[in-house]
């Protein structure tokens, strides 16, 4: 396993689950543009000149991502510190009158070895269009997976790879019955195949799944409908408890009712006081039992909203009796931003990393900058670092090199490339919805 140590101290960083970048690769929009083919790049890695080698950095310096962009560059740096033999040729994807497009193929001209990123999956898609005909490895922040392809790596952490965890997980507990309540946009369809793809993989019945819309009343009814409730409701019926002898305790040890209190009749003439007569104790209220409805014809349940409309989903469950207790209620990694909030789906599960893996991360990057990155921005550390290892090897970026069977070594686990472009993880853990995450 290649070490990062060479290029930084201490632990090793982690790779983040890139879950706002999901959102992001999945509703970005901008297009490619026809451009001339670049000439390819040595795969060695050796540039024109004999001076420092460079790495392509392709991030949204300004405009909508730009304070991501920023933060990502910053963790880069970190990274690959100066006087290391390799120089970042960091690029503004989103300046004015520039594209990732127009950014790779000034970075290909100057002779950059490797490129790291663009952020979204469209952008992705163009960069490529330079990058594989020059020989030139991708390792986009994308986590859309159709974006992976030879040469070009995924390196978000995407929805395949958290949903399969998620459902392996569950299936080792014996859940066998998968169903799925997703929003009707990009990433809820991208949750929805990637369940349907996880239970034939596991040999599991095909998940029932249902995209909803948005507002309240769509959301419960929707719930209702699809977790049976009206039949559930039939199969049982309320019935009065027994009234209970009282039970024996300190004070009452024997489990009788008090006796009325009266006071002696002697002493109420004496006085000329009108006789007490103690009322009658009240009639004890008969408790109506609270009899749990069977379960919903599925017992692990995929949610993909976030968000106030997640709060919206979750009074919806409770409208349709969804017990978490019976259901296991599963989600994707954006949860994690979240997760002190969500006491409501105690016992829920998301894929996501352990976020105390970042802690030598988060107080490098303070201590220089003074203050938290985003937890984005670890994702540009590990790629950095590891290009920039690779980049010095006498094999540079040969797939010898990229594709070596035991991977690379990041802190949440490793990461292997796969020579079609996707990344084998084994760092995803199954985290639990309870406040204080």
């Amino acid at each position: 396993m290649i070490s990062f140590t060479s290029l930084r101290s201490a632990s090793a960083c982690k790779v983040s689950a890139l879950a706002g970048v999901a959102l992001l690769s999945l509703n970005a929009c901008s297009g490619p543009e026809t451009a001339p083919p670049i000439s390819p790049v040595s795969p060695s890695g050796t540039q024109q000149d004999s001076g420092t080698k460079k790495i392509g950095m392709l991030l949204p310096l300004t405009g909508r991502f730009g304070k991501l962009g920023q933060q990502m560059a910053n963790a880069a740096r970190i990274a690959v510190p100066e006087g290391h033999g390799v120089t970042l040729d960091i690029r503004d994807t989103d300046a004015p009158g520039q594209t990732a497009e127009s950014a790779a193929r000034s970075a290909l001209e100057q002779g950059d070895i490797a490129l790291l990123g663009p952020l979204t999956a469209p952008q992705t898609a163009a960069v490529a269009t330079l990058a594989q005909p020059a020989g030139v490895p991708e390792f986009a922040y994308t986590s859309d997976q159709a974006q992976a392809a030879p040469g070009v790596w995924v390196m978000g952490i995407t929805v395949e790879q958290q949903v399969n965890r998620l459902v392996d997980a569950a299936a080792a507990e014996g859940r066998k019955n998968f169903a799925a309540f997703l929003p009707d946009n990009a990433l809820g369809h991208a949750l929805g195949d990637a369940l349907l793809r996880a239970c034939s993989i596991k040999g599991l019945a095909a998940p029932q799944i249902l995209f909803h819309a948005s507002t309240p009343e769509s959301i419960a009814g929707a719930l209702k409908t699809f977790a049976n409730l009206q039949f559930r409701q039939g199969q049982v019926a309320p019935a009065p408890l027994d009234a209970k002898p009282a039970e024996p305790d300190a004070i009452n040890p024997l489990g009788r009712e008090p006796a009325a209190p009266t006071l002696p009749a002697t002493k109420a003439s004496a006085t000329g006081m009108t006789p007490y007569t103690a009322s009658p104790p009240p009639t004890p209220t008969v408790p109506t039992a609270t009899v749990a409805l069977p379960p919903p014809p599925f017992d692990a349940l995929l949610l993909g909203d976030t968000g106030l409309q997640l709060a919206t989903v979750i009074d919806g469950l409770k409208q349709a009796a969804i017990d978490p207790h019976q259901t296991r209620i599963l989600g994707p990694a954006l949860w994690s931003v979240f997760a002190g909030k969500l006491g409501a789906l105690q016992g829920g599960w998301y894929a996501a990393p352990d976020p105390t893996a970042r802690t030598d991360f988060v107080q490098r990057y303070r201590s220089r900058f003074g203050y938290a990155p985003s937890v984005l921005a670890n994702v540009a550390y590990d790629t950095a670092t590891m290009a920039a290892v690779l980049s010095q090897q006498p094999t540079g970026f040969s797939p010898k090199s990229l594709l070596r069977p035991d991977g690379f070594a990041g802190s949440d686990g490793t990461f292997v490339l796969q020579s079609n472009g996707t990344v084998a993880r084994g760092l995803l853990s199954t985290r639990s919805c309870r406040v204080g995450v």
